[in-house]
This record gives structure tokens, C-alpha cells and sequence, in this order.
């Protein structure tokens, strides 16, 4: 292709461009594709660099590139839906779950956290540790939350540490019939924590999605799930028929 020149608009001109950018993703790369270099790509729309990389910045804030160290530039694979509709129960570690198990401590939670379960500020529960990973980059990484009372029947025997633990308190966790569940969903910003295992800057926007499992007439286990919000978009009911995306602020009911 010839060189293309950005006609004046109204709109910041990096933003026009990541609109002819978005375009030239569509059209011409493949996910995973290296883009060409920065003086090749300002070359190509007739920019300068600084312009250029405002747009390849947005572009990555919005998911639509990858910056891989070593690498270079890439375009990225499509977001995943997560479900965060009503109707679907079940608890973690059930069929169909697509979480990987880390390892499960038991420590005192947060005092928010504490208060959710009806436990006492110091009293220690059960902290499971998952990921979710998707075309081989970490998605999500979540804290399980689980009283002692919850798992009543769980021995160190059975499982002293790691993955093991975490299996067998999930597993316990299926005895007990779950009456319901409600979820929250709030935009953040990665601590460092989180952003060491999502493998973004600290600062960086993330979604964190707060489950609530109710069984026995209290909460007997809580899920803080934090997603990369490059990489996710959220799904409402069944059918995920309707759904938020952050590249495209429309929303689609079905």
C-alpha cells in the first residue's frame, strides 16, 4: 500500500489514526502478527512518532495489541467473555470451571472480607489461590475466601499445602447445597500483587468481579476475581446476549 495521509479532523489526530489503525488490524493482520516497526508504521500514515505511539497505546489499553518484550508489537487475540449473569450457580471447582488451582493458605482476610462472611476480624480462613490463563497469557487471578465452619470436615492429613489443600477445600466445599449467589463488578487499578501474576505495570485498569455464595443462611465462601481489563469483556445471562465490551461502548440486548 501507498502512503496514507490523516485528512485534519476535528478529533485528536492520534485518535483518528487509531481509528484507521483498527481498521488495518481487521483487514491485514492475523492475531499473534508482529506489526511493523514505529518509524515504518509513522512512514506508512504520515505521522510523526509521538503521534503514532498514542494510538499503538490506546490500542494496547483497549486490548487490540500486545507489547511482548523481546518480541515487539503484536496483535492481540479476541477478548473472553466472562459471565457474570444470575443465572448460573455453582460452586468453584464444579464442572465446567476454567480456573487453574495455585495454592490455598489459611490467613486472616481483609476486614471487608471478614465482615462479608460473618467471621471475626481475626479469625483465619481458608485463602485459595487461582489463575485463568487464555491463549497461553494470564487472564485473571482470584482469592477464594473460605471460613474454617464452611469445610468443617477438611484435615491437614488429607491435605497440608498447595494445589492439594485447594482441591480439597473446593471439594468440600460441593457437600454443601448452595442456595445462591450475587456478584459485583467494579473497575480498578492492579496492585502490585495482582499485577505481577496478570503480568501488567501496577496501576493498570483491571475489572474486579466479587461473588457471594450463600448456603446454610449465611456466606460460605467469597470470590474476588481480578481480570485484566485488556482482555475481557463481560457477559450478562444465559445467552450472553447481552454483553459490555470496551472497545465498543454499545451495548446489545437480546
Amino acid at each position: 500500500m501507498g502512503t496514507l495521509r490523516l485528512e485534519t479532523v476535528p478529533e485528536p489526530k492520534y485518535w483518528h489514526l487509531k481509528t484507521v489503525l483498527t481498521e488495518a488490524l481487521d483487514s491485514e493482520f492475523a492475531v499473534g502478527e508482529v506489526l511493523p516497526n514505529e518509524r515504518a508504521l509513522a512512514a506508512r500514515f504520515g505521522v510523526a512518532r509521538a503521534t503514532l505511539r498514542q494510538a499503538l497505546e490506546q490500542l494496547e489499553l483497549e486490548g487490540r495489541l500486545q507489547r511482548r518484550r523481546g518480541v515487539g508489537t503484536t496483535v492481540a487475540p479476541p477478548r473472553v467473555g466472562v459471565d457474570v449473569g444470575a443465572e448460573r450457580h455453582g460452586w468453584p471447582g464444579a464442572s465446567g470451571d476454567t480456573w487453574n488451582l495455585v495454592d490455598c493458605t489459611l490467613a486472616v482476610p481483609p476486614t471487608a472480607v471478614a465482615d462479608a462472611l460473618g467471621a471475626g476480624r481475626d479469625e483465619p480462613v481458608h485463602v485459595v489461590r487461582r489463575s485463568r490463563v487464555s491463549h497461553g497469557q494470564p487472564l485473571a487471578a482470584e482469592l477464594l475466601y473460605v471460613p474454617q465452619a464452611s469445610v468443617p470436615e477438611l484435615t491437614a492429613i488429607d491435605a497440608p499445602s498447595g494445589p492439594a489443600r485447594a482441591r480439597a477445600v473446593l471439594r468440600e466445599l460441593q457437600h454443601m447445597e448452595l442456595e445462591g449467589q450475587d456478584r459485583a463488578v467494579e473497575l480498578g487499578s492492579a496492585r502490585a500483587d495482582d499485577a505481577k501474576e496478570l503480568d501488567r505495570l501496577p496501576g493498570a485498569p483491571v475489572l474486579v468481579v466479587t461473588t457471594r455464595f450463600f448456603a446454610g443462611g449465611r456466606t460460605a465462601a467469597l470470590s474476588a476475581a481480578t481480570y485484566r481489563a485488556d482482555t475481557c469483556r463481560l457477559t450478562f445471562g444465559a445467552s450472553g446476549g447481552v454483553e459490555i465490551h470496551h472497545d465498543d461502548p454499545a451495548r446489545q440486548a437480546s
